[in-house]
């Protein structure tokens, strides 16, 4: 047995070594914060230091639920990741399979190369331009409105179109990006299989619904995992950038993670913001193995374990 692991390690020691870093990454940012965690069941004083604060129990976690807020996040945090999941897989591959199906090599490259400028662009300047296009006195789009003879439209006051917002903008950023795997994977299937079908008869749709599609299965089957994996964080940069500290949008807006900021910078609610950060990881730790459970019932090779 030994013996067998030593040589494999020395057959692969090239490739094992390029794992290095991203093992020390992984260690050093994933591994050693859960230390924190304790901070949790503490009543934490800058005084006595994560190792001296005495043990409050639940105390902080009852302090979230009476709050009346940890209903509200989450649903918000869960809502918005359910509707960014579904939306960008269907964009990304129907963007996909549409850049695959171009005959002009120049304008594919073109095109693909602006639609993964937008994940380049950092959620500070996304939130920057946003702002100058709704502000309700020197906006782009209300001062369009004025010219026209229409009454302004005060967005950052109405919670109602916010949602629809988000997402329009998550998608915008991300599409392009997440289109790549999916292309990556369309450019892998065998192209004896597209003659065949053309051979036959098949059209374009035809091709794409019965071969592409079935193809990209286990492509979406996966990405799709791993994004269940965060369905309790919410995009910090995102919700944050884009709403700020307004509360007037909270009520449709506020997930998790900004609940947590707000709690720790605002109200310097560091147990507080300990319990909620570890409830996040338990609901997402279940969730993976919740769904990864479902899909390896149904197909077991497409599972992640």
């Amino acid at each position: 047995m030994k013996s067998a692991f030593m040589r494999d390690f020395m057959n692969y020691k090239t490739m094992l070594l390029m794992l290095v870093p991203s093992l020390f990454f992984v260690v050093l940012f994933q591994y050693l914060p859960m230390f924190g965690l304790i901070l949790a069941f503490k009543e934490y004083t800058y005084g006595k230091g994560i190792l001296g604060s005495a043990w409050n129990g639940i105390e902080n976690f009852k302090f979230f639920f009476i709050s009346g807020d940890a209903w509200r996040v989450t649903r918000n945090t869960v809502l918005y990741n359910v509707a960014f999941i579904a939306i960008n897989l269907v964009l990304q591959v129907s963007i996909a399979i549409m850049l695959s199906e171009l005959k002009s090599k120049w304008f594919k490259k073109i095109s693909q190369s602006m639609l993964f400028l937008p994940y380049f662009i950092s959620w500070v300047v996304v939130g920057t331009i946003v702002y100058n296009l709704l502000n309700f006195e020197h906006g782009t789009i209300n001062t369009l409105l004025r010219s026209l003879g229409f009454e302004p439209f005060n967005f950052y006051s109405d919670k109602g179109v916010w949602p629809f917002l988000l997402v329009f903008f998550s998608a915008w950023k991300a599409v392009g990006y997440g289109a790549v795997f999916y292309l990556a994977a369309i450019m892998s299937i065998d192209s004896e299989m597209f003659e065949a079908a053309e051979t036959d008869g098949a059209n374009v749709f035809q091709r794409i619904w019965h071969i592409t599609i079935p193809s990209l299965k286990p492509t979406m089957i996966v990405l799709t995992l791993l994004s269940v994996g965060h369905i309790f964080r919410g995009d910090f940069g995102l919700f944050y950038n884009m709403i700020g500290n307004n509360g007037l949008l909270f009520g449709t807006t506020d997930v998790i993670d900004t609940f947590v900021y707000r709690s720790l910078v605002e109200n310097n609610e560091i147990g507080m913001s300990a319990a909620i950060g570890f409830y996040q990881s338990i609901l997402c730790f279940a969730t993976i193995l919740l769904v990864n459970g479902i899909v390896r019932r149904a197909d077991k090779d497409s599972a992640l374990f």
